[in-house]
């Protein structure tokens, strides 16, 4: 293990910073409270954020919908670290992205492809100064010897061109974008939330065009709408305009995705009325 290095705190420094921790890691293991020891020994005044640790194993594409959902909600200068990383030990990169005035560390394996897409300005840097590293050799766990210290040295005030040099051929993965045409849009299955519920690549933007002219079709089935889960007062399948603007498949009360047997990647048809 290495020693950290030590610094006189910056005015920078001295602000009460918040991070937020998005993994795959789940609960029965340590990897999440070790994470957040290495960051308190760093910085004892940050301020940790659990958005979820229980992205499904190994699925970069739900991490990435999941932070690009969650960090808009968070004060600009927050840090995110990101964690969903099969290729961990690999050559892929450690990175800290900059975008709309926050912070995202992870790999550098697509999981900040739709936080890239939203974002007019990116500027990705490789972390490579092991300095800030907790241990250079890692080969299974970047989320606690690199990811956590390079983002609480950074909350500590640390500049980003400390921490290596700025790359252009950054990962970025090709996130499914619903076809929008005259006749309608053809989307798919992006997430399905704890409770069932399916959320599409649908946005609320998309739909505008058609003036409420239009019906949805799944599974070949045309889909009743909604304005919220209690207006749905049967078994069937429904779909309504989520607060994050997404249009969401739901069965009231109990699982769609259980139910109606729809996984990621369903196909979604919206078509115009005649």
């Amino acid at each position: 293990m290495r020693a950290f290095p030590i610094y006189m705190k910056s005015s920078a420094a001295s602000e009460r910073k918040i991070i937020t921790l998005t993994t795959d890691f789940g609960y029965k293991d340590p990897f999440v409270g070790e994470m957040r020891g290495v960051i308190l020994s760093i910085n004892q005044s940050v301020n940790i954020i659990d958005i979820t640790h229980g992205i499904e194993p190994h699925n970069i594409a739900e991490g990435a919908f999941v932070i690009s959902s969650s960090y808009r909600y968070f004060p600009p200068g927050t840090i995110h670290i990101a964690v969903v990383d099969p290729g961990v030990g690999s050559g892929r990169r450690a990175i800290i992205m900059e975008a709309d005035g926050h912070y995202f560390v992870g790999p550098d394996n697509g999981i900040f492809s739709y936080v890239m897409s939203f974002s007019a300005r990116v500027k990705v840097t490789h972390i490579t100064e092991e300095k800030y590293f907790l241990s250079k050799d890692s080969p299974t766990f970047h989320g606690r010897d690199v990811f956590a210290p390079a983002a609480a040295w950074l909350s500590r005030g640390i500049a980003l061109k400390e921490f290596g040099c700025i790359i252009k051929d950054y990962g970025k993965s090709e996130m499914p974008e619903p076809e929008v045409n005259k006749d309608g849009i053809s989307g798919e299955v992006i997430y399905i939330d704890g409770f069932g519920n399916a959320v599409t690549n649908i946005k609320k933007s998309d739909l505008s065009e058609f003036g409420g002219r239009f019906y949805v079709k799944v599974k070949g089935k045309k889909v009743g709408r909604v304005k919220n889960y209690s207006q749905a007062s049967d078994n069937k399948l429904h779909y309504l305009i989520n607060s994050s603007g997404y249009l969401e498949l739901f069965v009231n009360m109990q699982s769609a995705s259980k139910l109606c047997y729809i996984s990621k990647g369903e196909k979604i048809t919206i078509l115009t009325k005649i």
